[in-house]
């Protein structure tokens, strides 16, 4: 039989959907801070009611048009509602898996917890400030790191003034506690 002739599943948007996604840990939970959830909502209600509906307006003025087969609109439009419809599920099975965690209420303490930001300085002198936050929301170009990462895993449950082994692909790496500080 024809490839044409077959019908597209949501396989496709499955593997488009965990491609680009952070993988949670086995069994455990998706730590989020309160504005990193509120940035999940956010772009779930940006897509949900903004996007899809214009989106499924101009697909079915150009299913309208005719000839499908060779109707740009129409096959673009199907192609982002499908990738559209996929980031929906992907966001929504993130804010259902979601527990927020408010880093403020661990304030006063030195010990290193989720929502903690931490300056510490490493072999080479440096000093560092990382901010420990959930999957969805890390940044490491802007200092936010996920709690899963090997530095996170690393600095989690030390106090201002220790100092932490970290294993890196040169090697160990000893990382002196200067700071903690939440948010």
């Amino acid at each position: 039989m024809s490839k044409a002739f077959t019908r597209e599943t949501d396989a496709v948007d499955e593997e488009e959907d965990t491609a680009e996604a952070p993988k949670l840990p086995a069994g455990g939970k998706n730590y989020i801070t309160p504005a990193g959830y509120a940035a999940l909502k956010a772009e779930f209600d940006r897509l949900y009611r903004e996007e899809r509906p214009k989106l499924v307006e101009t697909i079915a003025w150009a299913a309208s048009n005719g000839d499908r087969s060779e109707n740009g609109d129409y096959i673009y439009g199907k192609r982002r509602l499908r990738q559209i419809d996929s980031r929906i599920r992907f966001l929504s099975r993130r804010m259902e898996a979601a527990e927020v965690v408010e880093p403020s209420r661990q304030s006063g303490n030195d010990q290193i917890f989720f929502g903690a930001t931490v300056t510490y300085v490493n072999r080479a002198g440096e000093q560092c400030a990382v901010q420990i936050v959930g999957v969805d929301e890390a940044e490491p170009a802007a200092g936010r790191i996920s709690w899963i990462s090997p530095v996170a895993r690393a600095l989690l449950k030390a106090r201002e003034g220790d100092v932490v082994t970290l294993a890196t692909p040169a090697g160990r790496e000893e990382l002196e506690i200067l700071e903690v500080r939440y948010v």
